[in-house]
C-alpha cells in the first residue's frame, strides 16, 4: 500500500549484495531512521524497520499479518507470491496447526536423532566426500548431508531425492526460475508428498511425517493435502537452508584463520560458534519477510496505517551494535547472542534444534576428520547463487 502523494522512496534491497556482506545503509538507518519508507521489487512501498528491539517487537505483534503479505496486490520481493504453507498462516489457524506440528516435531525426537546425524556425517567422509581433493563441499558434503537427515527424520524416503530435489531449486529461486517453471515445481512436490501421505494412511510409521498424520487424523484439523503441504515445507526449509549454512560457515572459517584455529583447538566450542555464525550470516538475499498491519501501530515512533507493508530486517537487527558488541565481527566465544537467525514470535523456525543439530555435528565432523581443510581457490573465485531467496556458494571446492 502506498500513501496517496507519498514522495518515491528508495528501491529495497539497495544494493545486489554479494556473497555474504550485508547491506552498508543498515548502520545508519538504526542510528537515524529506524524505520523508513523503501520500495519492493513489486507491488510499491513499504516501511523497513532494521533495529533489533523493533524487529522483534513486529515479528511477535498479532497486529500483524502475514498472510496478508501475500495477497494481489501487496508490496512484496518476488514475482510470483508464495501463499502456501505454515509460514504465511494466522493465528488462530496458526496457533492450531502450529500446536499440531510441535506434538510431531519434539526436543527429544531431535536429540534421539543425533546419533543419525553423526553416522551420516561419518559416512559421507568416509565415501563421497573422502575421495582425492579437490572436491565440492556443496555436493559431496553439504547438501547430502542436509537432505538424507530431513528426510529421514521426516520420513522421506532419500532414494527418491533425484526426484524431488529439483524442485526446490525453482521453489527457492527469486529470479532464476519464471513463475510458471515455480509453480509447476511447487505443483509436483504437492502430488509427491500426498502420495507419501496416503502411503502413511496405509502403513503407519514412527516418523515425523507419521506422527503428524496421526495426529491430524485423531484431531480432524487437516485434511491430507494441507498434511502434506506442511511435510514438503519441512523437507525443504531443513533441505536448503542448512545446506547453504553449512557451507557459509565452511566458507567464513577458511577466510579467517585465527577462527578457524581457534575452533579446532576447542572443538567443546562448536554449539556458541554456531550461535555466532547464524548471528553473522545474513542467509536471505533480501531483508526480512514482509507483513502487513491489520490496524494502526506504531513502530519505532512512527504510526503505521492498517493496510501497509512492513520488513522487519533480521539481517539488520543481527548486526545492532544496541544488542551485540562489535556486531561486524565474528567473535566465536560470544556469550550473550539473542539472535533472530531463527526468526521470532509465532513464526520462530520449527525446525531450529534439528538444523543447530546438523550444523554443530556435521561441521565439528568435517573440521575433526579434515584438519587441514582449506579452499581450493582463492575467496575471490568461489561463485555465488544468484537469483536465489538463499545466499551461499554455488560450489565450494576445498583440498585438504
Amino acid at each position: 500500500m502506498t500513501r496517496p502523494n507519498a514522495p518515491q522512496a528508495p528501491k529495497y534491497p539497495f544494493h545486489a549484495c554479494s556473497e555474504l556482506l550485508v547491506e552498508p545503509e543498515y548502520a545508519r538507518l538504526r542510528r537515524e531512521e529506524p524505520i523508513t519508507r523503501v520500495t519492493l521489487p513489486y507491488g510499491g512501498q513499504a516501511w523497513l524497520v532494521t533495529r533489533y528491539d523493533d524487529v522483534r517487537f513486529v515479528l511477535s505483534d498479532s497486529r500483524f499479518s502475514r498472510a496478508a503479505s501475500v495477497r494481489p496486490g501487496a508490496p512484496r520481493f518476488f514475482e510470483q507470491p508464495v501463499a502456501e504453507g505454515l509460514g504465511y498462516i494466522d493465528p488462530p489457524r496458526h496457533t492450531t496447526v502450529r500446536r499440531l506440528l510441535n506434538r510431531a516435531f519434539t526436543a527429544r525426537r531431535v536429540q534421539a536423532f543425533r546419533p543419525r546425524v553423526q553416522e551420516i556425517a561419518d559416512a559421507l567422509l568416509d565415501g563421497p566426500a573422502g575421495g582425492s581433493p579437490p572436491i565440492d563441499l556443496a555436493t559431496a558434503y553439504a547438501q547430502p548431508l542436509a537432505g538424507q537427515v530431513v528426510c529421514e527424520f521426516v520420513g522421506v524416503p532419500y532414494e527418491d531425492s533425484e526426484q524431488f530435489a529439483p524442485f526446490f531449486d525453482a521453489v527457492v529461486s527469486t529470479t532464476a526460475f519464471t513463475p510458471d517453471e515455480i509453480q509447476a515445481a511447487v505443483s509436483g512436490a504437492q502430488r509427491y508428498f500426498a502420495d507419501l501421505v496416503t502411503a502413511e494412511r496405509r502403513n503407519p510409521s514412527d516418523t515425523f511425517l507419521g506422527e503428524l498424520v496421526r495426529q491430524s487424523a485423531n484431531e480432524g484439523t487437516l485434511d491430507d493435502a494441507e498434511v502434506a503441504n506442511l511435510g514438503f515445507g519441512v523437507v525443504i526449509a531443513g533441505y536448503e537452508t542448512t545446506a547453504s549454512q553449512l557451507c557459509n560457515f565452511t566458507f567464513l572459517l577458511l577466510t579467517r584463520p585465527e577462527r578457524l584455529t581457534w575452533l579446532q583447538e576447542n572443538p567443546d566450542g562448536i554449539s556458541g560458534a554456531v550461535e555466532e555464525l547464524l548471528r553473522y550470516v545474513p542467509m536471505l538475499s533480501y531483508g526480512g519477510n514482509p507483513v502487513v498491519a491489520t490496524e494502526d501501530v506504531t513502530v519505532a515512533g512512527q504510526l503505521v496505517r492498517a493496510g501497509e507493508t512492513v520488513v522487519p530486517s533480521n539481517n539488520a537487527a543481527n548486526r545492532d551494535e544496541r544488542v551485540f558488541t562489535e556486531p561486524d565481527e565474528i567473535d566465536l566465544t560470544r556469550r550473550s547472542n539473542p539472535h533472530l537467525a531463527f526468526h521470532h514470535g509465532p513464526h520462530f523456525c520449527l525446525g531450529s534444534q534439528l538444523a543447530r543439530a546438523e550444523l554443530q555435528i556435521g561441521l565439528r565432523t568435517l573440521l575433526t576428520r579434515r584438519p587441514s581443510l582449506a579452499l581450493d581457490v582463492p575467496p575471490e573465485k568461489i561463485r555465488w547463487k544468484r537469483g536465489s531467496v538463499l545466499r551461499a556458494p554455488a560450489a565450494l571446492p576445498v583440498r585438504w
